[in-house]
């Protein structure tokens, strides 16, 4: 068996892999030890993000003619893929915290709804809060007059009523 025919379907992967995805950041993860790497990829399936370590050369087959073409240049050394189809902010959310506490997790750079981000940008990008959280806050503040307005409303009845009975 040639070698193309046995790394296609590793590109076929990562393309299905890319197809859709809202976001994909690229990072070095040399010096993880096994356990902060088990509770990385633990972390990142709960969060429905696809976290794989593909070769580079593969990767960049995959990514060739796709929105994601921009990140051929930053893949150099031991690189591991975060993609998310669903929260743009995810990947970068989750690898940026997880990477205060184990220094070693270093963040490339990445693409969020195509768009390309230095290292800065995704470090950036990982303060944004979820779309849920987002929503909830929108929301909360939109609630907050008609909870203070139905309160006023409240305090006039029970003090109108209590100057009635007098």
């Amino acid at each position: 068996m040639a070698k193309i025919e046995l790394k296609q379907p590793i590109v076929e992967e990562i393309k299905a892999n890319l197809d859709g995805a809202q976001s994909a950041v690229i990072v070095d993860y040399r010096g993880l030890t096994v356990e902060q790497d088990t509770r990385l990829r633990k972390e990142m399936r709960e969060a429905g993000i696809i976290y794989k370590v593909y070769k580079n050369t593969m990767v960049r087959f995959a990514i060739e003619g796709t929105e994601f073409e921009a990140l051929k240049d930053d893949l150099e050394g031991p690189n591991a893929i975060a993609i998310s189809k669903d929260d743009a902010t995810a990947p970068a959310r989750i690898l940026a915290k997880f990477a205060k506490e184990a220094d070693a997790l270093e963040i490339k750079c990445g693409m969020v709804e195509g768009t390309y981000y230095d290292q800065a940008g995704i470090k950036a990008i990982s303060s944004i809060p979820s779309r849920e959280e987002l929503l909830s806050k929108l929301l909360g503040s939109m609630q907050a007059p008609i909870a203070n307005f139905a309160r006023v409303l409240k305090q006039i009845a029970e003090k109108d009523g209590g100057a009635a009975e007098a």
